[in-house]
């Protein structure tokens, strides 16, 4: 019920606000999006319960072959356009969800249809080549149109990948490599270090480490599994390295009312992250490199100030750590930049930031020195899919055609202030943003709800928070959709933006949600 209420709340100052904003039912500003999101539904249709009868028969022939478990709904992805995803039963959804944050400008979007039937697109996808060895005439080419186009400050080097999880890995691996060389000089590999890297023995594989945050998520094979630590189930039986885990701060809200006492957090945090550095050099195992999220999204949606980053990069340099920024889901533009940590102001650029989900390739960037020195060091068969960056390239080409990023602030706008009339624990960084309960027990119904009405958008419930996760599509109309708003005549398309309080849209990364209550200790 007090989820209901706040949500009418909500659906209330959003429309006033709406109204103030919009000039039009079919444009948000003479500033934002140029062009109608035409293959988008009008809103959400729902025809059964969810799971439907024929998920739940699809469902129970998967169980048959393996654990499905995770299995929400099976999905009509020809019927799935836009912002809406359509499930087996027809069930028709605002997708907050968007394939775990992974769906960069929605479903079915025309300008990729277009692109995948071109008879000079075909070979592409058909023939999936071994990059490394031997690719395809155009594909520097590509490159240079998709991933180059958006490369971070200071980053000339780039290395394709297929997933999140093995861009981390290859990150660590260039890291440890770079820190070994460093200590090496000129030298060559000695015999001793051929002989016993053969045997998982120093010198050959040093003691290094990477130091992690309590509370991240950066993937789920052996390497990134030890950086991750935000649900035991994913951690659970499985070996792993003795790596530091420094605190991650848990700001209070309203911050303009905690400034204080976060100062103290974020400065103790730092201060435990030089400690461990210390510590673990005392006992052999080095840190080579300091791995951190813009924003903790699988761990609950937590935050931290610019501030906190910029010092944090302070001390990787002073302590000769690589610092390497994990952009998988935060990347993509969601945060009113394309780069979350370009909000940071950094003086002196991140060494390594991969990427992934909404890139639709993964991979990562990073300076000249950390480029490997021979091949065959930073390798897999395929090194990516050149048919991603290709769409990669359609998707940016959209995203600056009709302004998505600047869209951003003017969805965040409206939103901030709706928001604010009804809870001053907002924390909302753009689209990128959470809801935290007080407890599970009033967090499940109100994700119980939003699925009776046609939204889906629990990333995950963790620390009791709510988690949407939209697509660059989603403009004012849907967010009205997901605060069970009246929906006004779908408008054209802004990127999804929530900002955080005290600041537009556009000044900062995503991720800041609004809160019911601090979760409790």
């Amino acid at each position: 019920m007090a989820f209901m209420l706040l949500s009418r709340r909500l659906a209330c100052t959003f429309q006033h606000n709406y109204s103030l904003l919009v000039p039009s039912s079919r444009h948000i500003s003479q500033a934002a999006a140029k062009v109608d999101i035409e293959f988008d539904y009008d809103g959400p249709l729902m025809k059964t319960e969810v799971p439907g009868p024929r998920s739940r028969e699809l469902m129970k022939q998967l169980s048959i072959i393996q654990n499905a478990e995770a299995v929400h709904f099976f999905c009509n992805y020809e019927e799935s356009r836009g912002n809406y995803l359509v499930d087996v039963d027809g069930n028709r959804m605002l997708d907050l969800y968007s394939q775990i944050s992974s769906v960069p400008i929605g479903y079915s979007h025309p300008a990729l249809l277009k692109l995948i039937q071109q008879p000079q697109n075909a070979s592409m996808f058909i023939n999936r080549p071994a990059l490394g060895i031997l690719p395809p005439e155009n594909f520097v080419e590509k490159l240079r149109e998709s991933l180059l186009s958006v490369a971070p400050k200071g980053m000339s080097q780039l290395i394709t990948m297929s997933c999140g999880s093995c861009s981390n890995e290859n990150a660590f691996k260039t890291i440890f490599m770079w820190y070994r060389n460093k200590e090496r000089g000129q030298m060559g590999f000695s015999k001793e270090e051929l002989e016993t890297c053969m045997i998982n023995q120093a010198p050959g594989c040093p003691e290094y480490s990477i130091l992690s945050f309590m509370g991240a998520f950066h993937g789920r094979t052996m390497g990134c599994l030890a950086t991750t630590h935000s649900k035991a189930i994913h951690k659970i039986d499985i070996p792993s390295f003795d790596w530091p885990i420094a605190p991650f701060p848990r700001l209070k809200y309203p911050l303009e009312e905690f400034v204080k006492e976060n100062q103290q957090e974020e400065a103790r945090c730092l201060e435990e992250v030089e400690d461990l550095i210390v510590k673990y050099r005392k006992k052999k195992k080095t840190v080579a490199g300091i791995i951190v999220e813009p924003i903790q999204s699988e761990g609950g949606d937590n935050h931290a100030s610019d501030d906190f980053f910029r010092k944090l990069r302070d001390i990787s340099r002073k302590h000769g750590c690589a610092f390497l920024v994990d952009e998988v889901q935060t990347g993509g533009g969601c945060t009113g930049k394309f780069w979350a940590h370009e909000h940071w102001g950094l003086a002196d650029p991140a060494d390594v930031m991969t990427f992934s989900k909404k890139m639709m390739t993964g991979g990562f960037f990073h300076k000249e020195e950390f480029r490997p020195n021979a091949p065959y060091r930073i390798f897999n068969t395929w090194l990516g899919d050149p048919s991603k960056n290709l769409l990669l390239a359609e998707v940016i080409n959209i995203i600056k055609r009709e302004d998505l990023l600047n869209n951003a602030a003017h969805a965040g706008k409206a939103l901030l202030t709706g928001l604010l009339d009804l809870q001053p624990a907002v924390n909302t960084e753009n689209s990128h943003c959470g809801i935290s309960y007080p407890s599970l027990r009033l967090g499940n119904p109100a994700r119980t709800l939003h699925g009776q009405h046609g939204s889906t958008g629990t990333c995950h419930i963790s620390g009791h928070a709510w988690l949407p996760r939209g697509t660059a599509q989603l403009c004012y109309h849907h967010m009205s959709l997901s605060c069970g708003a009246p929906c006004p005549t779908p408008s054209l398309h802004p990127t999804r933006d929530l900002p955080r309080r005290g600041r537009l849209a556009g000044e900062y990364p995503a991720g800041r949600g609004w809160r019911s209550a601090d979760p409790p200790s």
